[in-house]
């Protein structure tokens, strides 16, 4: 029942300061009537506010944040417009930060980023404009959107009826019409904005019939994995082009994102007999004394907001490498930063929870490696029967063989999963589910490590996933499931073929690399089912845990 026609929110774990009332955003100037949201790290704040209390000004948080509004305030006193007041507070922060503050005097939001992600959203009644970190906020009012660069700013003016009168006895006059303006960063001159126009469907913004929106994408996966078969030809061929072409090639990724990039490596190696490094995104510094001008960095990422590779993406662009994105998100930060970009076709993920993403990852990056021996007809067949094997693991039958696997889980606070070659990569990527979604302690190993420390872990009854595709590790995968049974494990087996040695099994199609993507259906199916078994009411939505990693 607001009568305003403006406003700020934001949701966000407080980085200093515990997670209370007096930490949360917005934040007040000592006057009340300038309110702020930050996201970042102002790596200055200590010296800001003690300059700021030596000048009269009361905190009433912990937080970094609060240092910026009452920094705004003190600036406006000398400042003609807030515009300019913002320009000179966010040029005296040190760090990479959004912020978004509103003035309610001159009825005005100013938005200003380095680093951390922010885009305005345009609205399609005149003067109608939405400000939001990543694209997912906003999708359901529009679909246009234009995505800041860094040290750039833009105001957004409304109407007000009178002229408003500031404590230092001076008239300021609100602007007479909505408007929009976006300007330089520290110049203040004004810029023509780039707008994109998205392709997500407002649809997939909604559930549906499905309970939550991670079971809605897991289904939708087979959908993701056609697509790429059926289109992503001409793209897979030019990354194979800069691949072949490339002196040292690296992918990074963070998360979910970093086992696609792994995977990668495995897949190059064992098809295309090529040598392609990985690298975590925040370890991938540490690496850069390698790159040249000749090195062709691929960043892997579902927001393309990432800040651990959004970072080292831009210092291996100062030092000269190609780069090639793959990511799921038109106009995003790591879609500028890139030379040639492959957008995923993942649709929007609303669960915090990665599927839909990972599996167009993969198949992006299985593609290429066939392209590369001119056999991509061969890597087109294998996807599609992926997709058709996928339809069969979320259908009832298999369903119900999951579900009958939770109820043997459900009560254990510890499960280990076991893989080798690519197979390694599904239980580091299911291990990662099952602790997002279910919050049980999920530990994913190479079998080969078994001897080397990790069998202390087993003891009766410990839960043990065996990731067995009929591949050349099966043999040696089955007589690690042996090791860990003899020592009272449970085995559950995931793999095209049964064995003696599982307790329970959940079987996928025989489908050479592609059986990966029906071995993570599965586990993300048993991940979404375990969580809901143990009582969590929003398997969306876990805990600690947000969509995009934009802060450090």
């Amino acid at each position: 029942n607001l009568t305003s026609t403006i406003g700020i929110g934001h949701t966000r774990w407080a980085t200093h300061g515990g997670v209370t009332v007096a930490n949360a955003h917005p934040h007040l100037d000592c006057t009340g009537t300038i309110a702020l949201i930050h996201n970042g790290i102002v790596e200055n704040f200590q010296e800001l506010k003690k300059e700021l209390l030596a000048k009269g000004h009361q905190f009433k948080s912990e937080t970094d944040t609060e240092i910026i509004v009452h920094l705004l305030e003190e600036n406006l006193k000398a400042a003609v417009t807030f515009t300019q007041a913002m320009q000179q507070t966010f040029n005296a922060l040190s760090g990479l930060n959004a912020v978004v503050a509103l003035n309610s005097r001159t009825n005005e939001i100013i938005a200003a980023k380095n680093g951390s992600p922010l885009l305005v959203g345009i609205g399609d009644t005149p003067g109608e404009y939405f400000l939001a970190s990543d694209a997912t906020g906003i999708i359901k009012h529009t679909k246009k959107v234009i995505f800041l660069e860094d040290n750039q700013l833009v105001s957004l003016r409304g109407a007000v009826a009178t002229k408003q009168s500031q404590d230092d006895g001076r008239d300021r006059h609100a602007p007479s019409s909505l408007a929009m303006t976006l300007y330089s960063l520290p110049d203040g001159k004004e810029i023509t904005p780039h707008i994109t126009t998205l392709d997500w469907d407002f649809t997939e913004a909604e559930k549906g019939t499905f309970p939550h929106f991670l079971l809605k994408e897991i289904h939708e996966q087979p959908k993701v994995i056609e697509h790429i078969a059926l289109t992503y030809q001409t793209q897979t061929k030019q990354l194979a082009e800069l691949i072949k072409k490339a002196y040292g090639t690296f992918m990074l990724g963070c998360g979910t994102a970093s086992y696609a990039a792994l995977a990668g490596v495995y897949l190059f190696s064992h098809i295309a007999k090529k040598h392609v490094n990985f690298s975590i995104g925040s370890e991938f510094n540490y690496l850069e004394d390698y790159i040249t001008d000749r090195t062709l960095v691929i960043p892997i990422s579902q927001s393309g907001e990432t800040i651990d590779v959004v970072e080292p993406v831009q210092k291996a662009k100062a030092k000269g490498a190609t780069i090639a994105a793959l990511v799921n998100v038109l106009g995003s930060t790591i879609y500028r930063q890139a030379d040639y970009k492959i957008v995923l076709g993942a649709g929007q993920e609303k669960a915090v929870v990665s599927t839909k993403a990972f599996m167009a990852m993969f198949s992006i990056l299985l593609m290429t490696c066939y392209t590369l021996i001119n056999k991509q007809k061969e890597a087109k067949d294998m996807l599609l029967a992926a997709g058709k094997d996928i339809k069969k693991v979320i259908a009832e039958k298999s369903v119900k063989e999951i579900k009958n696997v939770v109820n043997q889980l459900k009560k254990h606070e510890h499960i280990y999963l076991l893989g080798r070659g690519l197979s390694y990569v599904t239980a580091l990527e299911a291990a990662l589910k099952i602790k997002e979604t279910a919050c049980i302690h999920a530990e994913g190993f190479a079998g080969g490590e078994l001897k080397h420390g990790v069998i202390a872990l087993v003891e009766k009854g410990t839960p043990c996933i065996v990731m067995a595709p009929n591949d050349e590790t099966y043999e040696e995968i089955i007589s690690n499931a042996q090791e860990v049974k003899a020592r009272g494990g449970l085995i559950i087996g995931i793999g095209p073929k049964n064995n003696p040695v599982f307790d329970h099994f959940l079987e996928t199609a025989d489908n050479q690399e592609a059986t990966l993507l029906s071995q993570v259906a599965i586990s993300q199916l048993l991940s979404y089912y375990l969580a809901l078994a143990r009582g969590i009411k929003d398997p969306d939505k876990p805990r600690n845990l947000a969509k995009s990693v934009t802060v450090k």
